[in-house]
């Protein structure tokens, strides 16, 4: 996304949420969800979710037009290889999404800032999907 453009002045995303405090909180938000999520917990490898979170807050401000300070630690993002040991059906889908939706709902944006955000990370938890057919559906 280049900008969330406003009436006399263009500013990006990230800017029009308010930086990084705000990216932060969504991600806190998230992983509040996902530490007891007994699908997706065991998805994250390191005991502690921070530096999880730190990746995902770093990938965030970048993506929306912040510092990019997540390429200078880490390289291009390569999300599907970095997300391809895991195993991303439908129902891994859905659940990220649910813990996404009430961070993002947290952050009571409004309207228009929470709608574009959400477009981009419903469409990124569809593109992870590396699992095609869910073994619970096969009956």
């Amino acid at each position: 996304m280049d900008g969330v453009t406003s009436p006399g002045e263009s500013m990006t995303l990230f800017e029009a949420i308010g930086g990084e405090p705000a990216f932060r909180k969504l991600v806190d938000e998230f992983y509040a969800g996902v530490a007891t999520d007994p699908l997706l917990r065991p998805m994250y490898p390191e005991e502690d979710l921070g530096p999880a979170a730190d990746r995902l807050t770093l990938f965030l401000i970048q993506y929306w037009g912040g510092p990019h300070t997540y390429s200078e630690q880490r390289g291009h993002p390569r999300l599907r290889m970095r997300h391809a040991p895991f195993r991303i059906g439908a129902v891994e889908r859905d659940a990220w999404l649910h813990h996404m939706r009430r961070a993002v709902d947290r952050l009571d944006l409004p309207p228009q800032l929470a709608a574009a955000l959400w477009d981009y990370l419903e469409r990124a938890a569809y593109f992870m999907v590396n699992v095609m057919e869910d073994p619970a559906a096969e009956g």
